[in-house]
């Protein structure tokens, strides 16, 4: 009796273990539309430290509108947040200045975790393409990435901040840069993302039927519906989406894992001072780790155990 007791205990204390690494490995992918991220709001400490708080919870995050015209402002980033979590290492790759108007253009930035993830490919998407000549404001910059932790091991990101007066045409053209991708890399692991404005006045009911990325099979959007995205107590619209392709993808995924991180509940700020950072909520999924399936294993057999426990025991 009392040895099997023990028994007992040594392993609720090794499944308290296992699941406590599950939580703690799951790979973070997040998607931030920065509002004008810039010279001038990067020498605002409030915001540099929020914004390095909210982009070190993530081991890739991609950042939208950055607009950093002198090539200042995301290298004083990078070193705020290798400064606040020297656990990692954090690189970025950033794409060219993108935009139709030489007085505003934005770059899509990708900041990462060098020792959970290794960029293994880079790609300018053309501002042509047959049939329809400048199908976008600014270009998908897509990357590739490894990240042998977890349970998908290697996949594509295809980033998209949308005009919102060109939404729907502009999602609809992301299915054809998909289609290149899968090709082109030889891949079906792609997940989209970023702020579609996907939602409220830019994206009509009626538009729907005419996006491919919305009717296409096997893509899965993972921000339900009705979910606001967005900081203004005055807005309540689902702009910022995260899209993954195929089954394989999907079932990486961990369960309801993407939501948007309120930043500004968790740091408990004004609205006011959250919209200093941002006026969009950045938008996060989880990556199943190899841990995830350990986790479940080791449930399984704790189940088995108790089982045989119960009957030969006591």
């Amino acid at each position: 009796m009392r040895s099997s007791s023990l028994l007992l205990l040594l392993f609720l204390t090794f499944l308290v273990g296992v699941c406590e690494v599950q939580g703690a490995s799951d790979f973070r992918i997040c998607a931030f539309n920065l509002h004008h991220f810039g010279d001038s709001k990067s020498k605002k400490s409030n915001v540099m430290h929020t914004l390095t708080r909210i982009i070190a919870r993530c081991d890739v995050c991609l950042l939208q509108e950055v607009r950093d015209t002198q090539g200042k402002a995301v290298p004083l980033l990078l070193s705020r947040l290798n400064r606040y979590d020297a656990q990692h290492d954090y690189k970025a790759v950033a794409s060219e200045r993108l935009g139709r108007s030489s007085s505003y253009q934005e770059q899509y930035v990708f900041v990462y975790r060098t020792d959970t993830a290794t960029l293994t490919g880079q790609y300018q998407y053309p501002d042509d393409r047959p049939g329809d000549v400048d199908a976008f404001s600014r270009e998908p910059f897509v990357v590739r990435f490894k990240a042998p932790k977890t349970d998908i091991k290697e996949f594509v990101l295809i980033p998209q901040h949308t005009t919102p007066t060109n939404t729907t045409k502009e999602l609809d053209a992301l299915y054809d840069v998909l289609e290149q991708v899968k090709t082109m890399w030889k891949t079906q692991n792609v997940m989209l993302l970023g702020d579609f404005n996907a939602d409220c006045g830019y994206l009509a009911k009626k538009n729907r039927k005419k996006v491919r990325l919305i009717t296409g099979k096997s893509l899965y959007w993972l921000i339900p519906e009705k979910t606001d995205t967005t900081v203004r107590l005055s807005t309540s619209c689902t702009y910022d989406r995260i899209v993954v392709h195929g089954e394989r993808f999907a079932r990486a995924i961990v369960p309801l894992s993407a939501s948007p991180f309120n930043f500004q509940l968790e740091y408990r700020l004004t609205e006011e001072q959250a919209l200093e950072v941002s006026d969009h909520y950045p938008v996060e999924v989880l990556l199943k780790d190899n841990a995830y399936n350990v986790s479940f294993n080791a449930a399984t057999s704790m189940s088995l155990y108790l089982f045989l426990l119960s009957h030969f025991f006591f």
